[in-house]
C-alpha cells in the first residue's frame, strides 16, 4: 500500500529529530526593561510606513485614472508614488524590522542612541513621503533605492540614512556575547549579530561608492552606482533575519527543529561570509565597471545558497513531523510556508535570467515578499510578548497565503511576458505588447498584484485589531 509523503516525511523527522536538536527551541527572549519599549518604537515605524506605502498603492492607481491624473502634483506623479512606495515597503519596513530585532538583541545599554536612531529614521521616512507632494524632481528608478532627484527627498533619504548608521552602530556595540555553550538562544543572537555586521558593511559600501563616484555623473547612472554595491552588501542583512526568522517561526509552531544549534551558528556564518567580498571589489575594480557589478552578484547568489538551503529544508521537515495546528501558531505557520515558497520562487526564477525583462523583477519580488512574509511572521510571534494581544483567527491564517498568493501569481505572469520579451520598468503604452500571449501574462501579474495588495491591507488590519488588546506581563513577555 502507498504512502503518502506527509507521513514519510513525518516519520523520518520524528526518528531524526530528538537526535539533533532536542530540546534547543530557536528564539530571543523578550526583555521586560527599556529595550522592549524601543523595540515597539521600531515596530510602530515599520507598520506607519506599511500604511504610508498603501496610501501610495492607491496613488499609483488614481495616477494612471484619466481626469482624476489631473488633479495630482507633478507631471509624472505615477513614478514618482512609485519611488515612495517601494521605498517605504521595502526600505523603511526592512530597516524598522531590523531595529526591532536588534533592540530585543541587544544587551541594553545606549538606549538614548537607540530611541536618537529611531528619532532619526523616521523623520526620514516623513520628508521622504512629503517630498512626493511639497518638491519637484524627476523619479529615478535605480536598483535597491529609488528616488528622486530632489533636495527635499535626498535630504530626507539622508536623515533616514543617519538614523540607519546610528542604529546598525548601537547594534554592533550592544550585541551580546553568544559564547561556546551555543542552544537555541545564542544562535539566534550570532544571527542578528551577523545581520547587523552585514548592515555595517552595506553602509561602508554605500560611503565608498560616493566618495568615489564623479561629481560630473548624473540622472540614473550616477545613482545606479552608488546604491550597487551596498544594496547587494544590504541583501545579506536581510537574508540572515529572514533565516533568523524562519528558525524562529519553526521552533514556535513544531516545537522542535531539525538542525542543531551549532549547525545553525555555522549557516548564519556562511551566510555572511560572502558580504566580505563587498570591499574587495572596491579595492580591485572601479565601481563604474562590469567586473565591479558582477563580483557583487557573483557574491550575493554564492553567500545566500550556501545557508538557506539546509536551513530551508531542515524548518520544512520539521514542520512536517509537528502536531497539528493549534490557533496561536496557525498565522505563524502560514506565514513561514509563503515565505519559503516565495523565496525559492523568486531563487529558481534568477537562474532562469538571461536578458533585461520582466524576469528580473520577478525574481526580486520572489526574493523581497519572501522576506516579508518571514518578517510578518515574526511579527505576528512577538506582538504577545510586546505586551499585545495574540494574532488568531480566520483572518490572520489566510493573510499569508492570500498576500503570498497573490505575489506568486504577480511573479508567475512577469515570468511568463518575460518570455516574449517584455521590458522591465515601462507601463501603459510603453510596453508594446504584441500578443495574446503577453498581454495575458501582464493580465496574470496585474491580478496577482491586486490580490496581494488585498494580503498586504490585511495584514494591517491583524496586527492593528492585535495591537489593541493588552495581556497580563506574566503571559506576554519572556525574561
Amino acid at each position: 500500500m502507498s504512502q503518502s509523503p506527509h507521513s514519510v516525511l513525518g516519520r523520518y523527522s520524528a526518528r531524526i529529530a530528538p537526535t539533533l536538536a532536542a530540546n534547543t527551541p530557536f528564539a530571543i527572549p523578550v526583555p521586560l526593561d527599556a529595550r522592549r519599549s524601543l523595540a515597539k518604537g521600531w515596530l510602530w515605524l515599520g507598520l506607519l510606513a506599511l500604511v504610508g506605502s498603501g496610501i501610495f498603492s492607491v496613488l499609483l492607481v488614481l495616477a494612471r485614472t484619466p481626469v482624476v491624473n489631473s488633479l495630482l502634483p507633478g507631471t509624472d506623479f505615477f513614478r514618482t508614488a512609485l519611488v515612495v512606495h517601494v521605498d517605504l515597503s521595502v526600505l523603511v519596513w526592512f530597516v524598522s524590522i531590523a531595529g526591532l530585532v536588534w533592540s530585543i538583541n541587544g544587551t541594553g545599554g545606549g538606549l538614548r542612541w537607540g530611541w536618537g536612531a529611531l528619532g532619526l529614521a523616521a523623520t526620514g521616512a516623513v520628508v521622504m513621503s512629503l517630498a512626493a507632494f511639497t518638491a519637484s524632481g524627476t523619479p529615478i528608478m535605480a536598483n535597491y533605492i529609488p528616488v528622486l532627484d530632489s533636495g527635499v527627498f535626498l535630504g530626507g533619504l539622508l536623515v533616514f540614512a543617519f538614523g540607519g548608521t546610528v542604529l546598525v552602530a548601537r547594534a554592533l556595540c550592544e550585541a551580546p556575547k553568544v559564547g561556546t555553550a551555543i542552544n537555541g538562544v545564542s544562535a539566534l543572537r550570532f544571527g542578528s549579530n551577523a545581520s547587523a555586521v552585514a548592515a555595517a558593511v552595506a553602509l561602508l559600501a554605500f560611503a565608498w561608492s560616493w566618495a568615489v563616484l564623479p561629481q560630473s555623473l548624473g540622472g540614473k547612472a550616477y545613482y545606479e552606482i552608488l546604491f550597487w554595491g551596498g544594496g547587494h552588501a544590504l541583501q545579506f542583512t536581510w537574508t540572515l533575519l529572514m533565516l533568523v526568522s524562519w528558525l524562529w517561526l519553526g521552533s514556535a509552531c513544531s516545537g522542535r527543529s531539525l538542525l542543531s544549534p551549532r549547525l545553525a551558528v555555522l549557516m548564519f556564518a556562511l551566510a555572511l561570509a560572502s558580504v566580505f567580498v563587498t570591499p574587495f571589489a572596491y579595492l580591485a575594480y572601479d565601481v563604474a565597471t562590469v567586473e565591479h557589478r558582477n563580483l557583487h552578484t557573483w557574491a550575493m547568489r554564492l553567500g545566500g545558497g550556501l545557508a538557506i538551503a539546509p536551513i530551508a529544508l531542515s524548518v520544512g521537515l520539521g514542520l512536517f513531523g509537528s502536531a497539528a495546528d493549534t490557533d496561536s501558531t496557525r498565522p505563524q505557520r502560514a506565514a513561514l510556508l509563503s515565505s519559503m515558497v516565495l523565496f525559492a520562487a523568486g531563487g529558481v526564477i534568477g537562474a532562469m535570467i538571461s536578458a533585461n525583462n520582466v524576469k528580473i523583477p520577478a525574481h526580486y519580488h520572489g526574493c523581497i515578499v519572501g522576506v516579508t512574509l518571514a518578517f510578518m511572521g515574526l511579527v505576528y510571534q512577538l506582538l504577545p510578548q510586546l505586551g499585545y494581544g495574540s494574532v488568531r483567527g480566520t483572518l490572520a491564517t489566510v493573510q499569508p497565503y492570500l498576500y503570498g498568493g497573490g505575489q506568486l501569481l504577480h511573479i508567475i505572469g512577469l515570468v511568463w511576458s518575460g518570455g516574449y520579451g517584455v521590458q522591465r520598468k515601462v507601463a501603459g503604452t510603453d510596453q508594446v505588447l504584441r500578443s495574446a500571449g503577453e498581454t495575458a501574462g501582464m493580465g496574470l501579474m496585474g491580478l496577482g498584484g491586486l490580490v496581494a495588495i488585498i494580503g498586504g491591507l490585511l495584514f494591517l488590519v491583524v496586527v492593528l485589531r492585535a495591537m489593541r488588546q493588552t495581556q497580563p506581563v506574566a503571559e506576554r513577555a519572556v525574561s
